[in-house]
C-alpha cells in the first residue's frame, strides 16, 4: 500500500471514528475539506479521496453548495 492509499484510508477510518463516537451526528456537517487537509497535512486530493468513498458507501452526502453531511442512517432504513 502506497503512503497515499494510507493516508486517504486513514482520514475515512477518522471520519468514521468521529461518527460511531457521536462527534459527527446524522445531518451534521462534516469538517471542510480545508479543515480536514490541515488537520491531516495533506493535499485536497486526498482528502477528496476519503470523503467520495464515504459518500459512495453511504455513509456521507453531499449537497451541491452546502458542504457534505453525514448520512442518517435510521432515515435510509424507513
Amino acid at each position: 500500500m502506497t503512503h497515499a492509499q494510507h493516508l486517504w484510508r486513514s482520514i475515512r477510518d477518522n471520519l468514521r471514528a468521529r461518527i460511531r463516537a457521536g462527534l459527527l451526528k446524522p445531518g451534521e456537517k462534516i469538517p471542510t475539506t480545508r479543515d480536514l487537509m490541515d488537520q491531516h497535512s495533506t493535499s485536497s486530493a486526498t482528502v477528496r479521496r476519503a470523503v467520495d468513498s464515504m459518500i459512495e458507501s453511504g455513509e456521507l452526502i453531499g449537497r451541491q453548495g452546502l458542504g457534505v453531511f453525514v448520512v442518517d442512517a435510521r432515515a435510509e432504513d424507513s
